[in-house]
This record gives C-alpha cells, sequence and structure tokens, in this order.
C-alpha cells in the first residue's frame, strides 16, 4: 500500500519557521517526482516546490523562492520542506505527492498524503 505521510506542520508566529516532513512507503519511488502542494481555505492546490530521488533537480514557485527549500534523504524515504520568514499568507494545508513527471500542474500526481496543517498568525 503506497502511502506518503506528512508531518511537521503547526501554528507558528509570522517570521518563524517550519520544518515539514514526507515520509514515502509501499513502493519504489526512484524514478518519482517529488513535490509539495498547499491549498488555503478558498483557493485552489497550488504548486509550492519539487524535487527528485535521482539527483539535485529542485524548483519552486515563483513566491516562494529565497524562503522555502525542498531537500531530501533518499536513506530515510523522506522528502522535507523547510519554510522560513513564514507569513500569514502561508497558512494552509500542506501536501506531498509524487508523480512520474516534472509538472506544477496537479492533476498529473499519483500519489498524495492527508495533509499537514501550517497556521501562521501575525
Amino acid at each position: 500500500q503506497v502511502q506518503l505521510v506528512e508531518s511537521g506542520g503547526g501554528l507558528v508566529q509570522a517570521g518563524d519557521s517550519l520544518r515539514l516532513s514526507c515520509v514515502a512507503s509501499g513502493r519504489t519511488f526512484s524514478n518519482y517526482f517529488m513535490s509539495w502542494f498547499r491549498q488555503a481555505p478558498g483557493n485552489e492546490r497550488e504548486f509550492v516546490a519539487i524535487t527528485t530521488w535521482n539527483g539535485g533537480s529542485t524548483g519552486y514557485a515563483d513566491s516562494l523562492k529565497g524562503r522555502f527549500t525542498i531537500s531530501k534523504d533518499t536513506a530515510k524515504n523522506t522528502v522535507y520542506l523547510q519554510m522560513n520568514s513564514l507569513k500569514p499568507e502561508d497558512t494552509a494545508v500542506y501536501y506531498c505527492e509524487a508523480g512520474r513527471y516534472k509538472t506544477y500542474v496537479r492533476s498529473a500526481y499519483e500519489y498524495w498524503g492527508q495533509g499537514t496543517q501550517v497556521t501562521v498568525s501575525s
């Protein structure tokens, strides 16, 4: 059974940092792209960042470059999202997703987790 399990969310103040984790299990993801998406209340789910298990390629939403960093630990089958200088507009449920293509289009992804809530107070 394929599982992506996110953790690390919480309630923080503006300017704080958080690191989200996503543990992948149930199949081999070595040829998959791993991404973080987020969804705020009333909004569509939007792309945040992408990486691949093979190599060091990464990509980010333009508005988040410089504040968010995606990384991975292949030995732990875990993908991380380091979020710095958090703002109230970063409040959302953050989802880890896996797909075969390097794309920002959410519908192309095959697997996703239940999400972890991040709330940033002003």
